[in-house]
């Protein structure tokens, strides 16, 4: 359902709220190490992230990145704004333009509502409620 770019920084949020702290940054290197991730690809990911003022990051022999504000205070939905834009969930399947109700798709009435009950979740759940169940165990995280 979501872009390949938006998941991978969702597991990169994760994973940063697992091993950084603002004392602590992690690198690139080891990041791409552990996560399985090709460098490029997660560097675009993580500049974008920075750029949507959801990381930190830093240059040098300490440098790299951390959380920029705590891991609650992170809802999916600003991930996913971050990465794929704001227009997310208001892009049309069919048209190359914003599908609305006044001049909808084919399909704008079936899926309309199911993209917002989508967006809602996303507004509600948290990269913290995703550690929580790393943390518990839970083995519907793959970091």
């Amino acid at each position: 359902m979501l872009s390949n770019t938006s998941n991978f920084a969702i597991r990169a949020l994760i994973y940063l709220e697992l091993y950084s702290s603002p004392e602590k940054k992690v690198g690139i290197k080891q990041m791409v190490e552990d996560m399985d991730i090709p460098a490029p690809f997660l560097s675009k990911i993580l500049q974008l992230l920075v750029k949507g003022k959801l990381l930190d990051s830093s240059k040098g022999p300490n440098g790299g990145f951390s959380l920029l504000k705590p891991a609650i205070d992170i809802a999916l939905i600003n991930v996913i704004e971050a990465i794929d834009g704001k227009e997310t969930f208001g892009n049309c399947m069919i048209k190359s333009t914003t599908c609305e109700a006044t001049e909808p798709c084919s399909v704008h009435h079936k899926i309309s509502q199911i993209k917002g009950q989508v967006k809602k979740q996303f507004s509600t759940e948290t990269i913290a409620d995703l550690v929580s169940e790393f943390r518990e165990g839970e083995d519907r995280i793959r970091i």
